[in-house]
């Protein structure tokens, strides 16, 4: 059974449609990204997932059982992360956590050790008893997935958890999500950083303008545009001589050259690699570099939508 199920969201404030059909689900232990610019209906739709927001149509399910703004069965399940640092700064991290332990109904023989486990997971356990007031914007980031963490939810909700940090606390918070998918936890990851979504999330919507444009695994994305590998060679001989030895390979799809280098257009270039570094060989054409260009997300959403993903 999916963790997650959700079908057809709908949500409209006044003439403006912010979330349109929205569907997916979730499995444990699986990363699931919504992957958009500002703007593109990913807060709306999780708002809605976690019941904190009413749905105009559409439904949702959390280990079988249904969440809306009504309904309490089923929120305990729920971890939410929000954009916005919910902390008390004039507070450790231990107390906060603490405070929030108490509100989630944890039994006081556990919290203290869950309290540990969680601050291991995102890097805190050496400054957990400073007053977080003094901490930097990414630990105050990370603190704020600790306690959405605590509760042991079956699924965690993070929306755009590294927005505004810098690049070292944003590579923590990236490996503390990735810890929590590794132990079984359903996760639902907001985004709008291309390469993060390709990182951390085994299958990614594209959404845009509060619809889901494509969704899959990455390579099932990239496919679904028709896109291909790249393989740029440095050539230290005859580019020509190279081409010809090449044209054989079958899997080949198309090959230019220019002074000095070969380009080779692939499905699975991983693959084919060693295969054309030993035709290389074989024909005497020395080799001085080789660059791999995979096709990315940000090329599939710039086909789907017709804009950069920054627009």
């Amino acid at each position: 059974m999916n963790v997650l199920e959700c079908e057809g969201l709908l949500k409209a404030f006044d003439d403006l449609v912010a979330v349109d059909g929205v569907g997916f689900h979730i499995a444990a232990g699986e990363t699931y990204g919504l992957l958009g610019p500002n703007g593109a209906g990913k807060t709306t739709s999780i708002s809605m997932i976690a019941g904190i927001l009413e749905s105009d149509a559409g439904r949702v399910t959390v280990a079988g059982t249904e969440i809306t703004t009504r309904t309490t069965d089923g929120k305990a399940q729920i971890g939410y992360v929000p954009q916005d640092i919910a902390i008390y700064p004039d507070l450790s991290a231990r107390e906060n956590l603490q405070f929030f332990g108490k509100l989630y109904g944890i039994p006081k023989q556990r919290l203290g050790s869950r309290i540990d486990e969680v601050l291991e997971v995102i890097g805190l356990s050496d400054r957990g008893d400073d007053r977080t007031e003094e901490y930097s914007g990414g630990m105050k980031r990370r603190l704020n997935i600790g306690i959405g963490l605590l509760h042991e939810p079956t699924l965690l909700i993070l929306d755009e958890p590294t927005v505004g940090v810098d690049p070292q606390s944003r590579n923590a918070i990236l490996e503390s999500v990735e810890q929590l998918g590794r132990r079984g936890t359903a996760l639902l990851y907001t985004t709008h950083y291309m390469e993060e979504a390709e990182r951390l999330c085994d299958r990614v919507a594209i959404i845009d303008g509060g619809k889901i444009r494509a969704e899959g695994t990455r390579r099932q994305l990239v496919e679904l545009v028709g896109q291909r590998d790249t393989i740029s060679l440095g050539v230290v001989g005859s580019a020509a001589r190279l081409v010809e030895a090449l044209e054989t390979i079958e899997e080949i799809e198309s090959i230019t050259s220019s002074e000095g280098s070969v380009e080779i257009l692939v499905e699975g270039a991983s693959r084919l690699l060693p295969r054309i570094l030993d035709v290389a060989q074989q024909t005497g054409v020395g080799i001085s570099g080789v660059e791999v260009v995979e096709p990315n997300l940000e090329s599939v959403f710039l086909h789907l939508t017709g804009k950069a993903l920054r627009d």
